[in-house]
C-alpha cells in the first residue's frame, strides 16, 4: 500500500510540474477494494464486437484497487501495431496521460511520436487542447508550440472533421476522460468524428477510460425531440457506459447519420469493472476541480438551465449553488471572474445558499435540488430556462416539478425507459456490472 501511494504521489508531482492538475482530492476510496475480472481483455473491433464480448468471461472477483487497472492507452504493445504505417489524427486533451512504470506520465501525443507513429495533427473538444477554455468558449484552431501539429478545434461551428481536414489522415484516434453524465460534450465529439469517419472511409479507434459514474444509471432518457450537442443519445442523464462501450452502442444503435458504421476499433481497460472506484488524477474541464464536483455534476447541472449559480467563478464550482436572496440558505459566495469563468452567472453578486463540499452523493441523479430551489424561488414563471429542457433532454421534468410532484413521483415517471435501456445497454459491455 506504501509503494502505491508513493507512485501516486509521484504521478501527482508530474502533473504540477506540467501545470495540469489544478486540483487533486487524494483518491483515498481508489485504494479501497472492488470486485474485478482476473480477465485479460483484447481489442475490439465493430466486426467481432459480438464475439469479443463472449470472450470476456466474469472470472471469479477477488480484492482490487484501482491502481491495479490499465488503462487503454496504457496497452501499447496491442495497439501500437495498429497505427503503424498509418497517418494518425489524434482527438486528445488534456486529460490524454498515460501513466508510466516509474509513476510518472506522458502525454499520448508525446507517446505515440516517441514510438514513431506518423502524428498528423491534433482535434480539440470542448475547452480546448489545454482544457482551460470556458465552457461554451470557442476555441480557434492553432500549432501545439510544443510539437508544431496543427490543433483542430472541434469546438464551436466545426464540431465534426471535415473532408478536408481528414484528407491526410487514415485513423482517428480519440482517447479523452469523460465523467458519465449525458450532457458532458467529450462524448459528442466522439459521435461526430465516429460520423465523419464512416463518412470518409477512416478508421477510428476509442482507447478506454473509466467512467468514475460507471456504477450509476439514472435520470430521464433523451427524447429525440431535445436532441442536441449536449444531449445526442437516447441514454439517461448517467449512462453507466465507459466511452468505448458508447461507442459501441453508437455503432451498433445504427445513430450516426445515414446509419453508417464506423470502422471502429475499441482498446479496453484490464482489471475494471463499472463497480472499481476511481478518482481522476486531472480535472477533466475548468470547472471540474475534483471528485465531489465530478459526483455531484449530473445532479447540479441542471442549474446551468435556470438562474441560480453553481459555483461558476469560485473555487468550488459544481459543489455551491445559491440566488441572489437570503431565503436560499446561510451560506454565501460571489461568483467573480477568473480563469475557466471569465464571465460566471450572477458576477459580483453575492448569493445565498448551500455548500455541498462535504455532504455524500447519493449513487443516483438527485432532485432534491433543483426541486427545492423552485419551490423556493419568487418568480416561478423566470426559473425554467429552454435550456432547462435541453439539458434534461425532455419537457417532462420542468413540467413535472411545476405540477408539484414529489421526486418519488417524477423518477417512477422515468423506469418504463429507463428498463428499456438498461436491457439495451447490456449488449454493447466491456466489463462486468455493478447493477
Amino acid at each position: 500500500m506504501m509503494q502505491q501511494i508513493e507512485l501516486f504521489g509521484k504521478f501527482c508531482k508530474f502533473f504540477l510540474q506540467q501545470g495540469l492538475l489544478l486540483s487533486l482530492l487524494l483518491p483515498a476510496t481508489a485504494l479501497a477494494s472492488c470486485q474485478n475480472s482476473t480477465s485479460t481483455q483484447t481489442p475490439t473491433t465493430a466486426a467481432t464486437a459480438d464475439a469479443a464480448k463472449e470472450t470476456v468471461p466474469v472470472a471469479e472477483p477477488q480484492a482490487l484497487t484501482a491502481a491495479s487497472l490499465r488503462l487503454g492507452a496504457e496497452r501499447v504493445d496491442f495497439y501500437l501495431p495498429m497505427l503503424k504505417g498509418k497517418r494518425i489524427g489524434m482527438i486528445v486533451n488534456h486529460t490524454s496521460l498515460v501513466p508510466q512504470q516509474n509513476g510518472e506520465a506522458i502525454h499520448l501525443v508525446d507517446l505515440l511520436l516517441k514510438e514513431g507513429v506518423q502524428v498528423k495533427k491534433v482535434f480539440a473538444p470542448e475547452h480546448g487542447f489545454r482544457g482551460t477554455a470556458d465552457a461554451g468558449e470557442k476555441v480557434a484552431s492553432t500549432t501545439d508550440p510544443t510539437t508544431g501539429l496543427p490543433v483542430v478545434s472541434l469546438y464551436g461551428n466545426n464540431k465534426k472533421p471535415t473532408p478536408e481536414q481528414l484528407q491526410d489522415i487514415d485513423l482517428l484516434l480519440f482517447d479523452i476522460q469523460d465523467v458519465g453524465a449525458r450532457f458532458y460534450t467529450y462524448i459528442s465529439t466522439m459521435h461526430y468524428a465516429m460520423e465523419a469517419a464512416a463518412e470518409q472511409g477512416k478508421e477510428i479507434m476509442v482507447l478506454d477510460r473509466p467512467n468514475p459514474l460507471g456504477h450509476i444509471i439514472d435520470g430521464p432518457v433523451l427524447n429525440p425531440k431535445f436532441r442536441s450537442f449536449v444531449g445526442m443519445h437516447t441514454i439517461p442523464v448517467i449512462h453507466g457506459l465507459t466511452v468505448a462501450e458508447l461507442a459501441q452502442m453508437i455503432n451498433g444503435e445504427g445513430w450516426l447519420a445515414g446509419q453508417k458504421q464506423a470502422k471502429l476499433t475499441v482498446v479496453p481497460m484490464e482489471q475494471y469493472t463499472h463497480n472499481t472506484p476511481y478518482v481522476l488524477p486531472v480535472r477533466p474541464s475548468p470547472n471540474l476541480p475534483n471528485q465531489q464536483s465530478i459526483l455531484l455534476y449530473p445532479s447540479l447541472c441542471f442549474f446551468e438551465g435556470t438562474p441560480i449559480s453553481l459555483g461558476r467563478g469560485t473555487p468550488f464550482p459544481f459543489q455551491v449553488i445559491g440566488y441572489p436572496d437570503h431565503r436560499f440558505g446561510s451560506f454565501t459566495f460571489t461568483p467573480t471572474p477568473m480563469p475557466g469563468a471569465k464571465n460566471p452567472p450572477l458576477e459580483g453578486k453575492q448569493c445565498w445558499g448551500l455548500d455541498l463540499r462535504e455532504v455524500t452523493p447519493p449513487n443516483e441523479l438527485d432532485l432534491g435540488y433543483v426541486i427545492s430551489f423552485y419551490q423556493l424561488f419568487p418568480e416561478k414563471e423566470q426559473f425554467f430556462k429552454t435550456f432547462f429542457n435541453t439539458l434534461a433532454g425532455t419537457d417532462q421534468l420542468a413540467a413535472q416539478i411545476k405540477q408539484g410532484l414529489t421526486e418519488e413521483q417524477i423518477r417512477a415517471s422515468w423506469q418504463p425507459e429507463l428498463e428499456s435501456y438498461k436491457s439495451k445497454r447490456t449488449r454493447y459491455l466491456l466489463y462486468p456490472d455493478a447493477q
